[in-house]
Formats: structure tokens, C-alpha cells, sequence
């Protein structure tokens, strides 16, 4: 039994769950091919403290409205039944009640749910005693395999094309984390 520590946000949500509420607010007609970096601010040419401003307003409705992932349900029903599933994501402490209610009207399993507030999930990954990391998130991506020494399934996004690290598995959908997971297994079993 592998404990699989999941990001949430752009993994098992649609990666372009934001871009309806960007074009809305900030009247541009951006697709998630236009996302080519995760720092919006960048992208909008807007200051953080208006991001910021953005994001406490809207955020709320954002991950109550956020759609899974396509395939994300089918695999992570799959892999409960033989992993731990651990979410770990950047969301606020503040998004709890939202967080879980998400979980439970789209029946998606969780053996434990940890809103960290920001980024830095290096922690949490250690606490949890994470065997394999998913994440979206490049900068997070690869901190997690360098400081955890573990491997990270990073989920193929405009916005994550930086070069990777050897521990780094980059996939298309959850059928290709899947696959991984299923050969990793094997390889684990071949080890003993």
C-alpha cells in the first residue's frame, strides 16, 4: 500500500477550472493554452494585492463550482482501493467547509484532506509520509522529489513546461498516473 499525497487544484480539478471567472473579471478571452505561467499576476498584468483582492472575492465559488479532472473520479476510486489517498493542497484554512463538502458531492474518496495556505507542501508531504507526490505546480514539483527524495507525478499543463527532474514523471491524465503507479508497484514488488 502506497500513501499517495495529492494536490488538488489543477490535479483532481479541471486545469482550466479559473480561466471562465479570469476572462469574466478581467474582460480578456484567455484559454489555459494562454496559461503559460501559474503566476497570474504576470499573465493579467495586475499587482498581487488586486490578484489578491481577486482571489478573496472569488475564490469561495471558484472551488465550489470546480470541476473534476476528466478521469480523476475513475482512478481515484481505483487507487482507494489499495492506497492511502492524502490530499495536500495550497488552499486556505478558510476553504475547509468548501473543501470537503466538493469531496463529498462529486463522492470523491479521501483518507485525509490538509489545507496547507500556501505553496511550501514540503512539510505535510514529510508528516504524512508520502510515498508518490501529483501536483500541477512545477516549483512545488520539484521541490517535493528533490527535499522528500520521492517520486512526483506532475500533470502536463502550459503552465508547468520548466525541464523537470529525474524523480519528476510528467503525464497527460490520470490514465498515464495510473499506468505509472501500476508499474511502480512492480517494480517495488520486484525490489523484495
Amino acid at each position: 500500500m502506497l500513501r499517495l499525497g495529492i494536490d488538488i487544484d489543477g490535479t483532481v480539478t479541471a486545469q482550466d477550472t479559473f480561466v471562465p471567472y479570469l476572462n469574466e473579471s478581467f474582460q480578456c478571452a484567455m484559454t489555459l493554452d494562454d496559461m503559460t505561467e501559474y503566476d497570474l499576476t504576470k499573465l493579467l498584468k495586475i499587482s498581487q494585492e488586486e490578484f489578491w483582492g481577486w482571489m478573496n472575492e472569488h475564490e469561495p465559488l471558484i472551488y465550489k463550482q470546480a470541476k473534476p479532472a476528466e478521469g480523476a473520479k475513475e482512478i481515484l476510486d481505483q487507487m482507494k482501493q489499495q492506497h492511502k489517498l492524502i490530499y495536500i493542497t495550497a488552499r486556505r484554512q478558510q476553504h475547509s467547509d468548501i473543501t470537503y463538502k466538493w469531496f463529498q458531492e462529486h463522492d470523491v474518496h479521501y483518507d485525509d484532506i490538509e489545507l496547507v495556505g500556501g505553496h511550501h507542501k514540503l512539510e505535510a508531504v514529510q508528516k504524512h509520509k508520502i510515498d508518490v507526490f501529483f501536483e500541477d505546480h512545477h516549483g512545488n514539483a520539484t521541490m517535493i522529489a528533490k527535499e522528500a527524495d520521492i517520486p512526483v507525478i506532475l500533470f502536463n499543463s502550459p503552465y508547468n513546461q520548466m525541464p523537470i527532474d529525474d524523480r519528476i514523471i510528467r503525464v497527460n491524465n490520470w490514465h498515464e498516473a495510473s499506468q505509472w503507479i501500476k508499474q511502480y508497484e512492480q517494480s517495488l514488488q520486484a525490489a523484495y
